[in-house]
């Protein structure tokens, strides 16, 4: 290999789901998210994913102007797209996976009922304060 060549350098997966966090998180507050959660789920057994991002849109509008500017930040940013998406018919739940971060964007009704925080409270929780 010449000096010219470089061998291409992989970013480990904590830096990368990091990043992905970040920029979630920051499209959330973009468009006035309210109540931003990070639960850091790897410790966990049971935990179908590394980590839960939840918040809260004060109207169906709002929940899907928050998904969709995290999608369309995140396919700029960082060339990727969700997995899977679900709720955005009717808005009041929307989740965005992102395999190793999953998405809950709620209406505060539906978030309270469902309780995921509670749920989920041996993981490791972050809280964001509005702006």
């Amino acid at each position: 290999m010449t000096q010219l060549q470089k061998k291409p350098v992989k970013q480990s997966q904590s830096y990368i789901d990091s990043e992905l966090n970040d920029l979630i998180i920051e499209s959330i507050r973009e468009i006035k998210g309210k109540e931003i959660v990070k639960i850091d789920l790897r410790s966990l057994h049971d935990a179908s994913t590394d980590y839960f991002i939840i918040c809260s849109g004060e109207s169906t509008t709002q929940i899907k102007a928050i998904s969709d500017n995290i999608v369309k930040n995140v396919k700029e940013s960082l060339a990727e797209r969700p997995s899977h998406v679900e709720g955005k018919t009717e808005s009041r739940w929307i989740l965005l996976d992102f395999f190793n971060t999953v998405v809950h964007v709620f209406h505060p009704e539906t978030r309270l009922y469902y309780e995921l925080e509670e749920l989920w409270s041996d993981g490791k929780i972050t809280e964001y304060e509005d702006i």
